[in-house]
């Protein structure tokens, strides 16, 4: 029997559970699955990290990369909500639960492939963020990390159309007190353009960029980095 805590997670508490939320969300993420088997071209001996996996386990886009992976047992994947039940789910899957803002409690360069969705965003500030994109670095030989685009016309946690768009402490005096108060804080989200997600990379690795589109509008970033 699954858990309560494992089908609430925080990062879903708002999520539009429609077609752009959930089956139209999936599609997007299968694109960006595709994208990275494409440019990371893993083997069944490839050990990869996956770094955030949350708690929910009810939706078609929770945790999609451990759903669609051919070798789930090659996983390591991290989280600061409880994600053990996918050891369960797939066999020879490894999870940790980690600390927000706290070293990732693994070796340097000891992962393959470092692969991290929808979660810098979470991160917090500006240099917490910029901690969270050295530590994937630091523990992977490449790395793949995708974040929704701030410049896309829905913001997604919300389910709130354009006023995302305004400065981001006007953004958040709106959302404090109502339903969407949790997304208010920095610390929660901290949504990125282009520029600001690209320059959260060390400038000494040769990071390569996409934009993933929908309806003609950028909805995912993604900055990788592939070794020779």
């Amino acid at each position: 029997m699954v858990k309560n805590e494992e089908q609430n997670s925080v990062y879903y508490q708002n999520k539009i559970d429609n077609l752009f939320g959930n089956k139209l969300g999936f599609i997007v993420r299968q694109t960006i699955f595709d994208f990275f088997m494409m440019v990371m071209n893993p083997d069944n001996t490839t050990q990869i990290l996956d770094v955030g996996v949350s708690s929910e386990n009810t939706k078609l886009v929770s945790n999609f990369f451990e759903n669609l992976y051919p070798y789930p047992w090659n996983i390591t994947c991290v989280g600061t909500e409880d994600g053990s039940y996918l050891e369960a789910k797939y066999n020879g899957l490894h999870f940790f639960r980690i600390n927000p803002h706290h070293s990732l409690p693994f070796k340097d360069q000891e992962f393959d492939v470092a692969f991290s969705n929808a979660v810098v965003e979470h991160a917090g500030n500006r240099s917490q963020q910029e901690f969270f994109i050295r530590e994937i670095c630091r523990v992977a030989k490449n790395v793949f990390i995708v974040t929704p685009n701030r410049g896309f016309p829905l913001e997604t946690h919300t389910g709130l159309p354009l006023i995302h768009y305004l400065p981001k402490n006007v953004f958040r005096k709106i959302l404090k007190g109502t339903k969407f108060d949790y997304w208010s804080y920095e610390d929660n989200l901290n949504l990125l353009t282009y520029r600001e997600f690209n320059e959260l990379f060390p400038e000494e690795l040769c990071t390569q960029s996409k934009k993933i589109k929908i309806f003609g509008f950028t909805s995912n970033l993604i900055v990788y980095y592939k070794k020779n």
